[in-house]
């Protein structure tokens, strides 16, 4: 089988799994069930996910956060300034997730079920951010002494901090979220004034 085929093949039980979830939630969905689902058989999918349903599960959740950040970094890629980065990342997240029918489903179901993967994958989507951020950082002026690297470090920590739990602050109101970005983010990371 060609390589493409192959992550067609792929792709296509993980959709079909993501389908099956989003009917059935995490805990509930079999192999038999993704099988079905995709259309091929059972040795089908252990031939892609030999760990069988916990791998397959993971593989789905990591796949739908691949896709969310996917979608993240295309809503910020154009912005001009570092506020405006912040600004369309949280706003972005805050509505994505807020209407995120199976996240939302699965948080309230069955967050210990979800949560580990979630842990595991962040570390390498902070770091993605951060290095995303840090040109943005690199062009803007620091306040003194903030080490580019350091602060897109801290940024990402508190933009994968906020989007998980907003606390009070609305992230679909642009005022709050601005509010948010200049005067907690950024706080210290660039002189008062320059943003």
């Amino acid at each position: 089988m060609a390589a493409r085929d192959a992550e067609e093949v792929r792709q296509g039980i993980l959709g079909a799994t993501y389908s099956c979830v989003a009917r059935w939630g995490l805990a509930k969905t079999t192999v038999e069930d993704a099988a079905r689902e995709a259309g091929v058989s059972r040795a089908t999918i252990y031939r892609y996910f030999p760990g069988g349903r916990d791998e397959l599960i993971n593989a789905v959740v990591s796949w739908e956060y691949a896709r969310f950040f996917t979608r993240l970094y295309e809503e910020v890629q154009s912005a001009d300034s570092l506020e405006e980065v912040m600004e369309r990342g949280l706003s972005f997240a805050g509505r994505s997730i807020k209407k995120h029918e199976v996240l939302q489903r699965i948080l309230q179901t069955e967050p210990e079920v979800l949560l580990p993967t979630l842990t595991t994958e962040s570390t390498g989507t902070q770091e993605l951010i951060a290095a995303f951020l840090v040109p943005y950082l690199e062009r803007h002026e620091r306040a003194p002494g903030v080490d580019a690297q350091e602060a897109a470090d801290f940024l990402a920590r508190m933009v994968l901090s906020y989007i998980s739990s907003p606390g009070r602050w609305d992230l679909e109101d642009p005022t709050q979220v601005a509010r948010l970005v200049r005067a907690e983010l950024l706080a210290g990371i660039v002189p008062s004034g320059a943003h």
